[in-house]
Order: structure tokens, then C-alpha cells, then sequence
């Protein structure tokens, strides 16, 4: 049976999909383009697992700032989740709570320096000669403030706690303390003056 020329072209045309009665069946149509090749497929599949756009390098600086704030604001109100290793435990709570109940003259320490500098600006070597006495007499006077509130602040741990559970450093960590400004303490005093834990 000898082939007419339209059944000739429809034979040898590739086939794109399923077809009846001459036209495409489910929305099948021509591509267009040539099929991509399989490197070209791959290279599409990839994508990179954290997205490098501004966007996202943005919101992730945010994320980080919003974390190192909240960190900040839990150490400040003495969360023990924020707490570094050095401020943990109940007993150097209580220290802190200890010292912070009380006045203490290493509080003025850095009032009393800003003063000396004052000092040396007025042109007169008896001013600034008796400005270092005094700076250096009131030093003694913090360091054996530092001193008895060591002492009795271990003594006091060791009533709380008992003789033999008394933490090493305790004594160190409270004298320290006292030579912070009340403001400036980390973490932020807890109690009132004058009322000192039980």
C-alpha cells in the first residue's frame, strides 16, 4: 500500500508525547529547546546549604546579636543558665549577696584616682604631693577592708555550709568584688544594703 505524503511526515516525525486523533493528549506539547545535558542537570540539583545572600547573612548577624544580648541580660540578673564557670554555685551567690549587703572602701578606689588626676593639673607640688600621700594611705585602708571581708565572709560560708563543703577562692572572689563600683558589678547585686544573707 503505497504511503501519501502527509502519512509519510507524520511517521517520521518524533513523537512528543501521547497523542489521539492528532493532537497532544494531557497538555503535552513541543519543548522547543534541546534536552540539557547531564552535567548541566547536576550542576542545577546543587544547591549550597546555608544561602550566601545578604538576606541571610543578615539575619543570621541578628539571630547571633539577639543570643549574646540575652546571654548578657540573664549573667546581669545571675540566671545560673548564663553564669560563667567562676560565679556558679549557691556559695559564691552567697558571697556576692554578702558583699554587696555591706559599704565597702574599695568602692571609692576609682572616685579617689580620678581625683589624684585632677590634682596634677593644679600647679602646685604641695597639692599634688599630698594628693599621692593620701591616695596611697587610702589604698592600705581597701586592702585591709579587702582583707577582713575575706575573713568574714568565709566564716560565714562555713556556718551556712558547713566546715569541710567550703569552695576554694571564696575569700579572694569576695575581696574582689569589693573593689567594683556597686553599678558596675557582674552579676548585679541582688539584696539591699544592709541586709545581709542568713
Amino acid at each position: 500500500m503505497a504511503k501519501t505524503p502527509a502519512a509519510s511526515a507524520s511517521n517520521e516525525a518524533p513523537s512528543e508525547g501521547p497523542v489521539l486523533n492528532g493532537a497532544p493528549v494531557g497538555g503535552a506539547t513541543t519543548k522547543g529547546r534541546p534536552t540539557p545535558k547531564r552535567s548541566e542537570q547536576e550542576a542545577a540539583r546543587k544547591r549550597p546549604l546555608v544561602a550566601d545572600t545578604k538576606e541571610a547573612k543578615a539575619r543570621a548577624r541578628a539571630d547571633l546579636a539577639a543570643q549574646r544580648e540575652k546571654a548578657r541580660l540573664g549573667m546581669a540578673a545571675g540566671d545560673p543558665r548564663y553564669l560563667p564557670a567562676r560565679d556558679q554555685g549557691a556559695q559564691r551567690k552567697f558571697v556576692r549577696d554578702w558583699v554587696d549587703a555591706g559599704w565597702h572602701l574599695g568602692e571609692a578606689v576609682m572616685p579617689a584616682m580620678v581625683v589624684v588626676i585632677l590634682a596634677t593639673f593644679i600647679p602646685a607640688p604641695a597639692v599634688q604631693y599630698y594628693a599621692f600621700i593620701g591616695l596611697w594611705i587610702f589604698i592600705l585602708f581597701v586592702i585591709g577592708d579587702m582583707v577582713i571581708t575575706s575573713i568574714t565572709v568565709k566564716r560565714a560560708v562555713k556556718r551556712k555550709f558547713g566546715e569541710g563543703k567550703m569552695e576554694k577562692g571564696l575569700g579572694w572572689y569576695a575581696a574582689m568584688r569589693t573593689v567594683q563600683m556597686r553599678f558596675l558589678r557582674l552579676p548585679k547585686p541582688q539584696v539591699k544594703r544592709g541586709k545581709k544573707p542568713a
